[in-house]
Formats: C-alpha cells, sequence, structure tokens
C-alpha cells in the first residue's frame, strides 16, 4: 500500500509540474474555453466557503470540488440536490447520488442547466423570425473514490458533457483527478488537497445548422449547400491546490478555516480562503472570499476577472441527525456580483 501511495504521490506532482507550465497565461486566452460551465461552481455548502475547501471537502459534494473526498462521507448512502440562480436568469440544477461498495465509492451526477427561451434571428430578421429555440447543456458523470490509507484518498470524476442549440450540437470528455491528505504533518485536523479538472479532448460543433446555401464559383452545379466547419476550442482546465485546519474548542463548538489557490488555463488565477463555525454540528455559519491575481488595472471585467462574478460569499446550513436513522443536511449560500444579479444556492443532502 505504502509503494501505491507513493507512486501516487509523485504522478500527482509531475501533473502539477505539467499543468503550472500549460496554463501559464491564462488570462489572455479568457473567454475563449469550450464548455465555460464545467467550472460553475455548485452546492452551498462549499460555495458559501469561496471554493476553498479542496484539502477537506468530504462527502457527496466532494464530486465537484474534489472527487478524493467522496469515500470520506459519513454515511455509505446519500443523495444531494441544489439550484443555483446564476446570471442572466440561468438556473443550474444538480443532483447526484452514491454508495459505499467494497473497492470504494461510486457516485453519479447530473448538471443541468436552464437558460431560457432565445429568439431565431437571422440575417434578414436580426429582430427576429417570431420562432424561439431553448439551448439545453447538461453534463453527466461517473465518479470513484477510495481512501487507501487513514490519511489519503483519491478519486476521480468522468464527465459527459453535452451543448445544443438550435440544430448545432456538441459533445465532450472531462476528467477531474484529486487526492487528499489528513493530519498533515501529523497535526491533527490539517489537511490538503490537489485536484485537476477539465482534463479532455477539444469540442466542435456540428449538425444540420452549419450547412449553407452557396454557389461555387467557376462551377455550373447551381446552388449547393456547403458544411461550416466549426472550430474547436479546448476545455477551461484547471489545478487548485489546498489546505484546511479544522479547530474543535469543544464537544458543542468547532472552526474550520481552508484557503486554496487555482491555477486556471483560460482566466486569471484564483487565491480562495473559507471560514466555517459549526454549533453542535447542526447549526453552520460560513463565509469566503476569492480574488484573482495579478488583474492589471482597467482590466477587471466580467471576462478576465472572476470575482466580479463571485468574491465575498455567505452562508447558513442546519443538520438533523437521526431523522428515522436518517441524515438530512440544508445549506444556503448568497453569492453577490457586480454586474448581475445577486446569486442564491439552496442544498438538501439526504444520508442514510
Amino acid at each position: 500500500m505504502n509503494t501505491i501511495i507513493k507512486v501516487l504521490c509523485r504522478a500527482v506532482v509531475l501533473l502539477i509540474m505539467i499543468s503550472t507550465v500549460a496554463f501559464a497565461g491564462g488570462e489572455n486566452r479568457a473567454g475563449t474555453s469550450a464548455a465555460p460551465e464545467l467550472l460553475i461552481p455548485i452546492g452551498a455548502r462549499y460555495l458559501s466557503m469561496g471554493g476553498a475547501p479542496i484539502g477537506d471537502a468530504t462527502g457527496i459534494e466532494a464530486i465537484f470540488w474534489n472527487p478524493a473526498g467522496l469515500d470520506r462521507a459519513d454515511r455509505s448512502a446519500n443523495a444531494f440536490f441544489s439550484n443555483r440562480r446564476f446570471i442572466a436568469d440561468i438556473s443550474i440544477n444538480s443532483f447526484a447520488v452514491s454508495g459505499k461498495f467494497g473497492f470504494g465509492t461510486l457516485g453519479l451526477s447530473l448538471r443541468a442547466y436552464d437558460i431560457g427561451d432565445i429568439n431565431v434571428t437571422t440575417e434578414e430578421a436580426p429582430d427576429g423570425t417570431g420562432e424561439i429555440f431553448n439551448p439545453t447543456y447538461f453534463t453527466a458523470g461517473l465518479t470513484y473514490s477510495r481512501q487507501l490509507a487513514d490519511r489519503v484518498a483519491i478519486g476521480i470524476n468522468a464527465n459527459v458533457v453535452n451543448e445544443s442549440f438550435g440544430r448545432v450540437s456538441a459533445t465532450g470528455f472531462a476528467f477531474d483527478i484529486g487526492v487528499q491528505y489528513s493530519n498533515l504533518v501529523g497535526i491533527n485536523g490539517f489537511s490538503t488537497g490537489v485536484v485537476v479538472k477539465g482534463i479532455g479532448p477539444a469540442m466542435q460543433y456540428g449538425g444540420s445548422g452549419l450547412w449553407v446555401p452557396a454557389t461555387a464559383q467557376g462551377s455550373d452545379r447551381g446552388v449547393t449547400f456547403y458544411q461550416v466547419q466549426a472550430a474547436s476550442f479546448d476545455l477551461p482546465s484547471v489545478i487548485e491546490i489546498g489546505l484546511s485546519y479544522r479547530l474543535s474548542l469543544d464537544d458543542m463548538n468547532t472552526f474550520t478555516f481552508a484557503g486554496s489557490f487555482q491555477n486556471n488555463n483560460y482566466a486569471y488565477d484564483e487565491y480562495r480562503v473559507g471560514v466555517e463555525y459549526s454549533y453542535n454540528q447542526v447549526l453552520f455559519l460560513r463565509a469566503g472570499n476569492n480574488f484573482a491575481a495579478n488583474v492589471p488595472a482597467g482590466q477587471q471585467n466580467v471576462f478576465q476577472n472572476p470575482k466580479t462574478l463571485q468574491n465575498i460569499t455567505f452562508g447558513v446550513g442546519l443538520n438533523f441527525n437521526d431523522i428515522g436513522g436518517t441524515n438530512v443536511s440544508l445549506d444556503y449560500a448568497f453569492v453577490p456580483a457586480e454586474y448581475f444579479s445577486n446569486n442564491h444556492v439552496i442544498e438538501l443532502r439526504v444520508g442514510f
């Protein structure tokens, strides 16, 4: 087992080095990636802490934050539902289930994005044709997580990403790989984690909407349909490194402090901090903050500076233990936004 852990740690370190070099200068490519929805945070619990608990994310929410923490769930079976009122009246619904087996924990997840109705416009009818279409965006994932030892856990997500609107669509595959290490340097409650997200091939649109009528020059064929070759775009990959420390003042009062760094290949890098206060593991109060690094003056806009969408965050949670043998948790997060409506996130978790 020790040999396996050493090999995994070396692989993660190598992946960090490669990713850090590959992701350099991501701010110069902001807004040009495929599937940017992959990086929209879901769930209220860790979002209200600024998304900082990469090293301490456990349970079913860890599917998004760091899949290594999924196998560290307190219950053998869990279910999760979350709704986020995102920018521009976009609604994000997320659902996940997980179960522990002898070989680890498996999880299934689904994220659906309700963008709403959009008017169809053409060159001849720029104000609209009277028709509407509804874009369909969703991400379905399979997660495997295992705690290799008392201190070490690993996890991987395999996601299918689908985007379609009008008569065009694109499908892609994205993988997340995470590791967590507890009781770092022998300190109880001190944890670290590393996760790489959005690794996969480029996405490209296709479909009948890309066929256009045209007449080839120097040809007697007349009007013929030709396919426009859409460009392909890389996925928005990130690497995140986090530290967390859980401090128990007594049997009733516990604080959790977390910090993380995110290296992004299509945006400015981010620093995140968060804190959680727990009273008797029933009432939770949370707050967080994240900010982009090295943003030049005059360039703090929605495409280049993530903090315009998610800066200071707040949240509250209630945990109801042993309701008929079932654990039920309800969480809420408030995410202020500078240029759009404030975000409201609710989350329901059930453990069996």
